[in-house]
């Protein structure tokens, strides 16, 4: 395309007054060309292929044609003419700015002249300019900022300023030149330290996980092929190393994973076994003779698929293989396995494939591995939890197998604490630019008014304002996740944290429910925004695409839910093993007491305002729906048993029952750990305490509503209450509307990270 052809583009419509009167005279002033540059580069919404064109029409060595004046005139004049007055002059005003104290003075007579020629006077009043609606409070915002970014804010503002340079980002490359792109940049993380965050003890002295998911949970503001690279070299792959590895392997691999010395891969997924890791069919079969291990891809369904890296930059994989010793399995373990040599040709006995072009996450070279008979050394096997003794015989401390393969996985439940945070972190830029451009968008009007902003009209406040909120509310959850898996590290030995399994189960709920937001969010965010929300420049189709994926990576969420909800079945079973019958009849009593109370007719009516927003009544109900789910599975199930069903197709055909019941305990846990953190903020800062509250008094209300059938068929909620809801709803969109920007500014997402032009559009300067 000629730099021409790019003059249509609307996002140079900003530099056409200066460019034609800085070249009407033949040349370009040094000062204008520094001026011109500098703004070229801080402008955040302009993609790669217009910074191009714009260094085009300023390279001094190839001057403007007088054709190429004649165009760039033309193209002016026709956009001057179907811009309202005040914009023309807006324009022209906008090119001053950008010529700077630097212009001489002629380019700024120039500049008046051509503001007089566009703008015409202004004698009706109709297209005056209008306010800015509800512009945000960058005092309020900063505070705010201050509650998301937690104790790690210094973190979080280095991968800021990394997301802030305009060629750290990708838009419309082919695959190869945007795998390549995503690679350099995460060397450049790595060498900036952030690739040591993920080994606290070994490569950094941080005492835990939690500068790491601060990171990680910031990159998803940015490019996410570049977070899902960063996720697969320092989180599984490395992270695999961390907690599965005795300290002499965590030594050898560590500071080169770190520095993307050591390049690597997670191996775990198989084509024929996804979700179902104990199915697992690569082996790794021991020579006690020669004290090695040979790596077999048996079938077909045993290649290892989806393997980000592996199609082309990965040097070492850590494969997961059921361990064959002395004829016997001894469940899957886990494996540090060279696949290439440094100039990346393939070692002997293994094959690679490339996945292809996928719906999103080009950036990430996924791929298959095969293994034919490939021989690696006894200190292959990360031994934290088995090793070979010295007659050559398999030992661990942990006996049972079942029990060993789930020690080993649960170390690796940072995956999807990481994963979690990251889907809040996509959420985040979906919204920012989806309300930043409603509040700026105007459509329709009375006569001889101002049109009004989109996102003062009720329904396009329902459209975006509870997923503002949701995103909030999730926020705060996964900082709380963080926070407990960072302490259940400190209290383990050398960074592994001990007993896992309460934050293993909280870790695959969040992440179900952060992902399918990011997703539902995305959508409604999309659709919003138009149009425009449908162009690539946008960002938002990208995003869309992007996080597609979060929901079934590190666990298909319906699988997690399945997990979450025997988790809870167990749990229940244990809690009445525990009291005896006498217990059981005090905890059928406790309930049916605890129902009446909520249940009573008082209670249902309650309509005042204070009551509905009231966190008490919100998750009261919450955990009703979730204990009632729970009760009627455990029960639906027992029945099934005492027919002589068996145990996996008495479960299966509770499969709606218990994937309902896993997503009640999903909204009570978030709305539960939200608070714990709004209560924290409130001793130090009662107001930002206060529009916390109306957030999460929106989501909780939200969350209930969408289950009005239950709490109708329940007798726990009437119409007349229902009704209160809704209105009650109606207000606190009201209320937040006012502070949307300033909420959205709080995610303290980098303009050239958010870089959608619609983000920044605004009546006074007209870019988009």
């Amino acid at each position: 395309m000629s730099r021409t052809d790019f003059l249509q583009a609307p996002e140079l419509r900003p530099f056409l007054p200066l460019l034609l009167v800085a070249w009407s005279d033949g040349d370009l002033e040094p000062a204008e060309l520094a001026a011109l540059h500098e703004h070229v580069e801080r402008t955040p919404w302009l993609r790669p292929a217009a910074r191009i064109a714009l260094r085009a029409w300023l390279d001094p060595a190839a001057p403007p044609t007088v054709g190429d004046i004649a165009a760039l005139r033309s193209t002016l004049d026709r956009v001057a003419g179907t811009m309202a007055r005040h914009r023309r002059r807006d324009l022209v005003a906008l090119g001053l700015s950008m010529a700077g104290p630097g212009a001489n003075e002629d380019t700024r007579k120039a500049l008046i002249e051509l503001e007089a020629q566009l703008g015409g006077p202004d004698d009706d009043g109709i297209d005056a300019p209008p306010e800015p609606s509800a512009p945000a409070d960058s005092q309020r915002s900063a505070a705010m900022r201050t509650v998301l970014d937690g104790e790690h804010r210094e973190t979080r503002d280095g991968i800021r300023e990394f997301l802030s340079d305009p060629e750290r980002r990708a838009y419309g490359l082919d695959t190869q030149a945007y795998r390549a792109k995503v690679t350099t940049w995460l060397d450049e993380l790595a060498q900036a330290g952030f690739g040591a965050l993920a080994f606290p003890g070994v490569t950094t002295e941080q005492p835990d996980l939690g500068a790491f998911f601060a990171a990680f949970e910031t990159l998803a503001l940015g490019d996410l092929s570049l977070l899902i690279k960063c996720g697969v070299q320092f989180g599984l792959f490395g992270g695999s190393i961390f907690f599965l590895g005795r300290p002499e392997q965590r030594a050898a691999y560590l500071p080169g994973a770190a520095t993307l010395e050591i390049p690597g891969c997670f191996a775990m997924s198989e084509v024929g076994h996804g979700s179902d890791v104990q199915g697992l069919e690569t082996e790794a079969r021991w020579d006690a003779h020669a004290r090695t291990f040979t790596i077999v891809t048996p079938s077909e369904s045993a290649r290892k698929d989806w393997i980000g890296g592996a199609a082309q930059t990965a040097r070492i994989a850590t494969v997961f293989a059921n361990l064959v010793a002395d004829g016997q399995r001894h469940g899957v373990h886990a494996f540090v396995v060279p696949i290439r040599a440094e100039d990346g040709a393939l070692l002997p006995g293994v094959r690679a494939g490339d996945s292809g072009h996928k719906m999103g996450l080009n950036g990430v070279d996924n791929g298959r591995l095969w293994f034919e008979d490939v021989v690696v050394p006894e200190d292959a096997l990360l031994g934290r939890f088995a090793q070979m003794d010295a007659q050559g015989r398999y030992e661990s401390a942990i006996e049972n197998p079942n029990r060993r393969f789930f020690t080993m996985l649960g170390t690796l439940v940072g995956g999807r604490v990481s994963v979690a945070s990251g889907a809040v972190g996509v959420s985040k830029v979906g919204v920012a630019i989806a309300v930043r451009y409603a509040s700026r968008r105007r459509q329709f009007g009375a006569k001889g008014e101002a049109e009004v902003p989109l996102l003062d009209y009720p329904q396009h406040r329902r459209r975006l304002l509870p997923h503002l909120a949701s995103t909030y509310v999730l926020s705060l959850a996964c900082a709380e996740l963080q926070s407990r898996f960072a302490a259940a590290q400190r209290e383990g030995t050398d960074g592994v944290p001990g007993d896992t399994r309460e934050i293993e189960s909280s870790a695959a709920i969040l992440k179900a429910l952060a992902s399918q937001h990011a997703v539902d969010t995305l959508a409604e965010c999309r659709r919003a925004c138009g149009g425009q929300g449908y162009l690539s420049v946008n960002r938002i189709p990208a995003l869309m695409n992007d996080v597609e994926i979060f929901t079934t990576f590190e666990g298909d969420n319906t699988v997690l839910l399945q997990l979450v909800a025997r988790s809870l079945l167990a749990g229940l079973a244990k809690r009445f093993e525990s009291k005896g019958l006498s217990g059981v009849v005090r905890e059928v009593m406790r309930r049916t007491k605890a129902a009446a109370v909520e249940k009573n007719v008082v209670a249902i009516r309650r309509v005042a305002s204070d009551h509905l927003r009231d966190r008490d009544f919100h998750l009261a109900a919450l955990r009703y729906r979730e204990e009632h789910l729970l009760q009627t599975a455990g029960q639906r199930l027992r029945k099934r048993l005492s027919r002589g069903m068996p145990s996996n197709h008495a479960v299966l055909a509770l499969q709606e029952h218990l994937v309902a019941l896993a997503w009640a305990h999903a909204d009570r846990l978030a709305l539960e750990w939200f608070d714990l953190r709004v209560q924290a903020v409130r001793r130090t800062s009662p107001d930002l305490a206060s529009e916390l509250d109306r957030l999460g008094a929106l989501h909780a209300l939200g969350r209930i509503r969408a289950e009005s059938g239950f709490y109708f068929s329940e007798g726990y909620i009437d119409p007349r209450k229902d009704s209160a809801m809704r209105k009650e709803t109606e207000l606190l969109l009201t209320e937040i509307r006012a502070s949307a920007l300033t909420l959205v500014d709080a995610f303290g997402i980098p303009d050239v990270a958010l870089a959608a032009p619609i983000a920044f559009m605004d009546p006074a300067h007209p870019v988009w």
